[in-house]
């Protein structure tokens, strides 16, 4: 896999959020012109994206501001169970302290608590800016 896309209307708030679940910024472009669109289906294009980085290298999250043409749909509070792409698991070491950290600007729990699955992991979900949701998961012992 290459990338995830995300597209967001607050790229900053985005990226910096990105930033406290332990991605990397690796780097912001626009992306433009009639080439971008051919590969899209859209037409003529502006999007401005910022690539993150997972810690090992082996994944990547696009997020994508389009400025040109507008977002047609709004999928931002879209339960679980809702079809197509939904959402992103991070591996965590300590989801209480990434909790604390993510609380602190403005995610919030899907569910009321954090499940504990038999003796293997430590679950949940929770949306953040712009609504997204990201599954965090701690494997025990």
């Amino acid at each position: 896999m290459d990338n995830v896309g995300i597209v967001v209307e607050d790229l900053e708030v985005t990226v910096e959020f990105c930033r406290l679940i332990g991605l990397e910024l690796e780097g912001r472009a626009l992306v433009d012109g009639e080439w971008a669109g051919r590969v899209t289906g859209l037409g003529d294009q502006r999007v401005e994206i910022a690539m993150m980085r997972t810690r090992d290298g082996h994944g990547r999250i696009e997020l994508s501001r389009f400025l040109a043409p507008q977002v047609v749909a709004d999928h931002r509070n879209a339960p679980v169970n809702t079809l197509g792409y939904l959402r992103v698991m991070f591996a965590v070491d300590d989801i209480d302290d990434m909790l604390d950290r993510l609380f602190d600007h403005g995610a919030h729990l899907v569910s009321t608590e954090v499940v504990q699955y038999e003796t293997a992991y430590r679950l949940c979900y929770i949306r953040g800016p712009e609504g997204i949701l990201i599954g965090l998961a701690q494997e025990l012992g």
